[in-house]
């Protein structure tokens, strides 16, 4: 068995919304199959914003309601996240292309990835912002994420597996 988790960076703008939900949501099922020893789940914003703040209370209200309890704290995606994290998962394209505008070389661009395209029943290629919208928005973002890292586990179990 190795001692080096498996390590998960998800990305979206303030990281208070999205990103903390992506990330508590995939904590949930990585536990719920019984690998949470193995990989490690993290969030970060690609702006300075929110930094140290905790998540959106409307967005913990409807994770709650789905029985998730958004932890944390913002931070703001760094350079050395690159090297950090096996993937990254950005929340829209324009999240995408602020990461990847950070990786000069363009070495890391392998491991960034679009969290929508690990959706199973959801056709969207963006995960809609809700900051500004009212209840039903961040409804639809979880729904939306359970989708996605429920794709997501399942595209790197065999990694997972190799490993625990």
């Amino acid at each position: 068995m190795s001692s080096t988790p498996y390590k998960l960076l998800f990305v979206c703008l303030g990281n208070i919304c999205r990103s903390p939900s992506a990330e508590n949501i995939m904590r949930h099922l990585i536990d719920e199959a019984g690998l949470g020893d193995h990989v490690l789940c993290d969030s970060a914003g690609t702006s300075g914003y929110h930094v140290g703040s905790a998540p959106d209370r409307r967005m913990a209200i409807a994770a709650r309601r789905q029985g998730i309890e958004l932890v944390g704290h913002s931070r703001r995606f760094e350079v050395a996240d690159f090297e950090a994290f096996d993937r990254i998962l950005a929340m829209d394209r324009s999240n995408y292309r602020d990461i990847l505008a950070l990786d000069r070389s363009g070495q890391y661009a392998d491991k960034v990835m679009m969290m929508c395209d690990f959706c199973r029943e959801h056709n969207l290629k963006d995960v809609p912002d809700p900051y500004y919208g009212g209840e039903s928005g961040f409804n639809n973002v979880i729904d939306l994420l359970f989708d996605a890292c429920g794709g997501l586990l399942d595209e790197i179990r065999p990694e997972l597996d190799a490993i625990a």
